[in-house]
């Protein structure tokens, strides 16, 4: 499956069933520390946190409990400009989930201020 965009996650976002998860630094998820060059901190509305060097050292079976959705499901992998993402898109990938990177990640979706942000 293709990447997401910013306009398409943007008008998702409350969908039920996708599930947008950020794969940063718990510091960077909760809007503590983050690059200088992000207009804002903090992360996606409603998404889900697990630092992407867990995601890869976890077996099938501990992605599917860490991001808590079921085999199939949509999930939209996000990072700060998606590098890291891109990472977790292909392990999400093994582990049974519909993966999609969005690339323009948290730099791009926090330099638009329309846009929702939590912290």
């Amino acid at each position: 499956m293709s990447d997401i965009t910013r306009d398409e996650l943007a008008a998702r976002l409350a969908e039920e069933g996708l599930v947008v998860l950020d794969v940063r630094t718990a510091a960077e998820f909760g809007g503590g520390s983050g690059y200088p060059c992000d207009v804002r901190q903090g992360h996606l509305p409603g998404a889900r946190h697990v630092d992407v060097q867990e995601l890869l050292a976890l077996d099938v079976e501990g992605i599917r409990a860490a991001v808590g959705a079921a085999e199939g499901a949509e999930v939209v992998a996000y990072c700060h400009s998606g590098g890291r993402s891109a990472m977790a898109v292909q392990r999400l990938h093994a582990a049974g989930y519909n993966a999609r990177n969005y690339v323009g990640s948290w730099h791009e979706w926090s330099a638009d201020e329309a846009l929702p942000v939590e912290r």
